[in-house]
Order: C-alpha cells, then structure tokens, then sequence
C-alpha cells in the first residue's frame, strides 16, 4: 500500500481512471434524472440515492470478481461470423432497454399524457423505478469496471478511482435531476442522449465501436444550445414582467 501512495505511476493511473469512469458515469447521472422525473421529488431523491449506492456495490462486487469478468469477454455465440460474448449479450440487452424506454418516454412526451408511473400507486411506481435503475447500473457497471481493468493493474487504485468517480455522481445527480425537472425542453434532449448511448452499446455488443468522444462532443454541445435557450426564455420572461410593471 505504501508503495502505491509514494508511486508516481500510480497517482497518475489513478487521475486516468478517475477521470475516465466520471466520464463514464454521465450516462448514469443522464438515466438517473430522468427516471426519477416521473415520481414525486422525496421519493425521487430516495431513488437517486439508493441507485446511486447500487451503482458503487456493483462496481465494487465486479472488481472483486476480475476473474468472472475476464471471462465475460470469451466468445459464447456467433451470429453472422460475429463472435459474441456474456459481455457483448449484456451490453445489446442493456442498450435495447435504454433505446425502449427512452422511445417510450418520448412518445408519452409528445403525446402529452401523464406517465404510466402517476396512474399507478406511488410505491409500486417507486418499486419499477428502482427495478430499471438496478438493471442499468448493472449495464454500466460491467461497462465500466471491464475499462478499469485495461487501464489499471492494482485493485486498489481501480476501487479508489470508483469511490470518487461515484461520490462525484453522487453530488452532481440532485442539480442535473432538478435542471431536468424545472425545464422541460432539457428532459427531451436528455431522452435523445439516452437513445443515442442505447445506440452505441449495441454497437459495442455487435464489435462495432463507437468513439465515446463523438458522443460527448454531441451531449456537450447539446447542453450548451440548450444552456443559451433556457437563459433566452428567462430574460424574455424578465423583460415581458418589467414592460408590464405600472410606471410610477
């Protein structure tokens, strides 16, 4: 352990895979706001806390078991002379599911109904929250930790490295849940991000690998457009109440 505190090597693994799996996590804090956006704001909170926990036990179990994982990636099946693996099977599944509930929500979005969630009891509907939230941590937890493993040798830098990147999800998902829930445009666009992430985890199952870079760049500058259109209708808004202001 010592060795490991006074190694340059080993800091500088350590900021890499920090870095890495924060980068990774958006994707998490993106499903996470807009799942809980349908239940109300305590029990949303409750959600957010208890997937964000989950996803830092699932991480921590699978870097307990290298072993399994590294089997995960020998080919099980081929289709079509593509080699499949565990991981690859797991990957389409949890990229299928994003890609079906994403679409879900945006058709219930632009038809304007109500949520299924808010015609159901609110436990059940905190129950099926929690059930979608376990099924893609599981997703993005053996997405990640199997990166963690081709980046670090040392599982304690790996698990510190998770620590971190987690407590930084943990703090940044409250502020992206509540932006998501006070304007509604965002909630669209984050429904978008989670369709296109679906997207490259199929692609990733099927060998077909997308450069996380153009996604992010995407996600990026998305928000930024949307940033500019949020402060936009703020300042109309301010401007329209001042015009209305009696002189006096």
């Amino acid at each position: 352990m010592m060795q490991l505190i006074t190694s340059p090597e080993a800091w500088a693994a350590l900021l890499t895979l920090t870095a890495l799996e924060i980068v990774l996590g958006i994707d998490n804090v993106i499903f996470l706001s807009v799942i809980v956006s349908r239940i109300p704001p305590a029990q949303a909170k409750r959600a957010r806390q208890i997937g964000l926990i989950l996803a830092l036990v699932f991480r921590i179990l699978l870097l307990s078991i290298l072993v399994w994982l590294i089997g995960l990636t020998q080919p099980v099946i081929t289709i079509k002379d593509v080699a499949l693996s565990w991981r690859d099977i797991i990957l389409i599944g949890g990229g299928l599911f994003l890609i079906a509930k994403a679409t879900h929500e945006i058709h219930g979005e632009v038809e304007a109904r109500e949520a299924e969630a808010d015609d159901r009891p609110s436990a059940s509907a905190f129950f099926w929250v929690i059930v979608q939230i376990i099924i893609i941590d599981l997703v993005f937890s053996l997405d990640s930790i199997i990166t963690a493993i081709g980046m670090a040798q040392d599982i304690e830098i790996m698990i510190a490295a998770v620590v971190i990147a987690c407590a930084i999800m943990y703090i940044s998902s409250g502020p992206v849940a509540r932006f998501v829930a006070q304007h509604p445009t965002t909630k669209m666009l984050a429904l978008a991000f989670l369709v296109l992430i679906g997207v490259a985890l199929v692609a990733d199952g099927f060998q077909f690998h997308i450069p996380r870079g153009y996604i992010y760049f995407a996600i990026v500058f998305s928000v930024a457009v949307e940033m500019f259109n949020v402060l936009a209708k703020r300042n109309r808004r301010k401007a329209a109440r001042q015009g209305s202001a009696p002189l006096g």
